[in-house]
């Protein structure tokens, strides 16, 4: 028997990793940071001199891609660029300090590695329902 309203599981890990983004996102902003972020750290690891631009276009695109990723809008365009921008953090931020983010680590990539395979289940219901 099908229930009437039942919400999507997928819709559920959509809303939870589009509000990691936002919130993540405009922390930045509204803290002014985000210039500080381009130079003082993408600058420095080989993005110089477009560290500021990138920054701002890395964070506008987290702000509208969460928006759009909550609505379940061009999801077969937006998730590849979240995945795209968390494995770029795994690789220069947090594999070189290991896998855990707390306990027997700091700062590791199990989180983002938790958010990455989130976007690919999505992607692979986006393209499902796309067929």
């Amino acid at each position: 028997m099908k229930k009437i309203n039942a919400i999507n599981p997928l819709f559920l890990i959509r809303l939870a990793v589009a509000t990691i983004f936002l919130t993540h996102s405009l922390h930045g902003v509204f803290n002014q940071t985000v210039n500080a972020f381009g130079e003082s750290y993408l600058n420095t690891v080989g993005f110089a001199p477009f560290g500021v631009i990138l920054a701002w276009i890395m964070i506008s695109f987290e702000i509208i891609g969460s928006v759009l990723l909550i609505l379940g809008k061009f999801l077969r365009f937006i998730v590849p660029v979240f995945c795209l921008i968390l494995i770029t953090g795994i690789v220069l931020v947090h594999y070189p300090d290991g896998w855990y983010v707390v306990g027997p680590g700091r700062n590791g990539m199990e989180f983002s590695f938790v958010l990455l395979v989130s976007l690919i289940a999505i992607l692979l219901q986006a393209k499902k329902i796309a067929e």
